[in-house]
């Protein structure tokens, strides 16, 4: 209803609408919540890495089967990489910082409740849980970065990003044997518990608290998550319980991956028309980002590999326990904490092109890969530290370079769609890696052994192979397993050649963020 002025009254404006609210400052108090989520991060991907490693003495004390064993690991892989893919979403509905806070909570929780389980049903349950809210962090920390640092600054902060995938994984094998050989294999769980403190602490003081966005359900895709959660979590299940039921010859596998194919596809349909999706198919027109996602798969398969193929070595053929192992990791992971910020620095020159930067830490990545093909038995761990020292500058080099293409030139509202693409690709392609080398160690075994047996089988007669006993048995393993790396290490480098050969063709040139 309009207003009427009366005769002689003085019109009056209407007051003006509220401006929205300024951005938060970057200061001490947003680094301090920044630093809550990197820390977090952490501890969650230790979390996985760590009962990994220490599986065999959380399968002893707790009396688990190998084969039951092996679902804790691909469920909590499943379930953290569907929250990988749908926490995006659920950071700008419910808030950045509720979410994080309340994925800290649970992951401690789980974690101290895990080795009270009275049975394996309920601890599989636990690790679900503990999957679930492990894997919705590392999209806030992108998201934080992304939305909160200075434009000078951004890929510093990028650069905390990039230590959950070339700290973290490093560091798994070390903690993991100080935990089980010093403190208890309970503590492959409870080690979760005093970094949670201190990033649930962080988190709380330095993120701004954003309003509730509850309307945004008005127009939630629930087709997306009803096709989007089974598929993922069909897909990582099939990938890694393949090897083990001989793959396509098992009806589940094949239920699983034929099932979670298809579900993928009418997931990814619907998200192209939906108006408020979970994943923004139409960022994949942007080269750069389509570039990072594809070479990101890669860079993950290459840095997985050369963490397993050394700690498989060195346990399969000299007797290694994770603690001996340590050093090995140790030489890789410490050193990024000086690595990451220095290439995070050299990215962030304007006369620097990161393409060649990603170029250059891919070819030393082969390199270390090369000189790993030469092994032979004799090697122990000390043959395995200039393979790590080269990875020092290696890795951070073929990871900040795909963060800063990612990233470069996206829309505010286009960054939870990025985070979302960016972290999932990373822990899908994490399972895919796991996978495939574990197909690859069992068929260049398969294939090794039988050669060496018709070698061994076309000796003189006169031979007392009968005589030689256990000795040749060993010998024989020995060099079936070093002859398996090699194999590993050669196809790991053909991948990372493979991926500067496409440099040149798909990535378009970016320049560091400056502000304006």
């Amino acid at each position: 209803m309009s207003a009427v002025l009366l005769p002689g009254a003085i019109p009056t404006m209407a007051p003006p609408p509220p401006s929205p609210p300024a951005p938060p400052v970057f200061g001490p108090r947003l680094a301090t919540g920044l630093a809550g989520v990197l820390l977090a991060v952490l501890v969650s991907g230790l979390n996985e890495n760590i009962t990994k490693v220490a599986l065999a003495d959380i399968r002893g004390a707790m009396g688990i089967a190998r084969d039951d064993a092996s679902w804790l690991v691909a469920l909590y892989a499943a379930a953290s990489v569907s929250a990988m893919a749908f926490a995006p979403w659920c950071s700008v509905t419910f808030s950045l910082r509720r979410l994080t806070a309340a994925a800290i909570v649970v992951c401690m929780a789980a974690g101290v409740l895990c080795p009270f389980a009275p049975n394996l049903s309920v601890l599989m349950f636990l690790r679900v849980v503990q999957g679930a809210a492990g894997g919705a962090l590392p999209p806030m920390l992108m998201t934080v970065a992304l939305r909160f640092l200075p434009p000078n600054i951004k890929l510093y902060g990028l650069g905390g990003y990039a230590l959950s995938a070339t700290f973290g994984p490093s560091l798994g094998t070390p903690l993991a044997a100080f935990w089980t050989d010093y403190l208890g294999w309970r503590w492959a769980f409870w080690q979760v518990i005093p970094g949670s403190i201190i990033a649930l602490l962080m988190v709380s003081w330095g993120l701004p608290q954003d309003p509730l966005r509850l309307e945004r359900f008005r127009q939630f895709d629930w087709r997306g998550l009803l096709l989007g959660l089974p598929a993922i979590s069909m897909l990582v299940v099939g990938l890694l319980q393949g090897e083990r039921l001989a793959w396509f010859a098992s009806p589940q596998i094949c239920v699983l991956l034929g099932g979670g194919l298809l579900l993928l596809v009418l997931f990814f349909i619907n998200e192209w028309s939906h108006p408020l999706p979970f994943f923004k198919l139409q960022l994949l027109s942007r080269r750069n980002l389509s570039h990072a996602l594809l070479t990101l798969g890669g860079v993950l398969f290459v840095l997985l590999a050369v963490i397993l193929i050394p700690s498989s070595y060195l346990a399969q053929v000299h007797a290694y326990r994770p603690l001996q192992t340590a050093p090995v990791m140790l030489m890789v992971a410490l050193p990024q904490l000086v690595a990451l910020p220095l290439v995070a620095a050299l990215c962030n020159i304007r006369a620097v092109d990161c393409r060649w930067v990603l170029a250059i830490g891919l070819a030393l990545l082969a390199l270390s890969c090369v000189l790993g093909a030469r092994m032979s038995p004799d090697w122990i761990r000390t043959h395995f530290y200039l393979l790590q020292a080269v990875q020092i500058f290696a890795q951070p080099m073929a990871v900040i370079p795909l963060l800063l293409l990612a990233t470069t030139g996206l829309a505010p509202q286009d960054g939870p769609f990025a985070s979302a693409w960016f972290n999932t690709i990373k822990g899908m392609s994490a399972v895919v890696a796991t996978g495939v080398l574990d197909a690859l160690i069992t068929r260049r075994n398969h294939f090794h052994s039988t050669v060496l047996s018709e070698r061994l089988g076309n000796l003189p007669g006169d031979l007392d192979t009968a005589g030689l006993g256990l000795g040749l048995s060993a010998r024989m393993h020995a060099q079936v397993v070093t002859l398996t790396s090699s194999d590993l290490y050669l196809i790991v480098a053909a991948i990372a050649l493979a991926m500067i050969v496409i440099i040149p063709i798909l990535p378009t040139r970016v320049y560091p963020p400056r502000a304006a």
